[in-house]
């Protein structure tokens, strides 16, 4: 994990889930929780439900249909909204994120949260875990109509912010989005290893990695 070069970076650009948040939430809450109340609530199999819903799944991935609350209540007819707050108990934030924000925030940098989550999901995550101080804009992307892993996020973000890419950090656990990212010239970007701590820490290829929020303030 590289010594940041704080003196080159004006705003700090951070993603929700598995960067500040940890993913077992989500990953709980689309491989397991959901195929199984979906399965309860059509009356057929566990089995049969992944049949159906993994492809699905697999078919919009990266859209913004995918992180689409109302798109997949409506496809798959029921509430996602209400289910998600069934596990809503698994919500967590990783460890020492808040101790990076304070410091980050602390040293006057501009901090922005940039998320492809669904505004509901968003409401949803800030009511079990308070993030909305440490951050200057809240921001989706479905505000812009357009997922992070596209070029015309970027561009909708910076006639937004008035950020300079050039000196701008940016984390997130997605390498396509961090590659989107860099392709639009955000100059500082890291990946997270284990944005689900439940699951094994994973490569992270070309991107340096968060591993410790704490070792990420060094030099603020």
């Amino acid at each position: 994990m590289p010594l940041l070069p704080w003196t080159e970076i004006d705003s700090v650009l951070l993603d929700m889930d598995g960067t500040l948040l940890d993913l077992h939430f989500d990953n709980h809450f689309w491989l397991q929780h959901l195929p199984q109340r979906y399965a309860e609530l059509h009356g057929i199999s566990r089995a049969l439900a992944d049949a159906e819903l993994l492809p699905l799944f697999k078919q919009h991935a990266g859209q913004l249909n995918w992180y689409c609350t109302d798109f997949w209540s409506r496809e798959l007819k029921l509430s996602i909204r209400e289910l998600k707050r069934e596990v809503a108990h698994l919500i967590a934030l990783r460890p020492d994120a808040d101790t990076f924000l304070a410091a980050v925030r602390g040293a006057g940098k501009r901090v922005v949260l940039i998320t492809n989550a669904h505004r509901d999901s968003l409401s949803l995550k800030l009511e079990r875990v308070e993030l909305a101080p440490y951050f200057d804009r809240l921001i989706s992307s479905h505000d812009y109509g357009f997922p992070k892993e596209d070029q015309q996020f970027w561009f909708a973000l910076q006639q937004d912010l008035g950020f300079d890419p050039g000196r701008s950090l940016f984390i997130d656990d997605s390498l396509p989005i961090l590659r989107s990212a860099r392709q639009f010239g955000v100059a500082q970007l890291l990946a997270v290893r284990q944005p689900d701590s439940q699951a094994e820490p994973r490569d992270t290829e070309e991107f340096a990695a968060v591993e410790d929020y704490r070792a990420l303030i060094e030099g603020l």
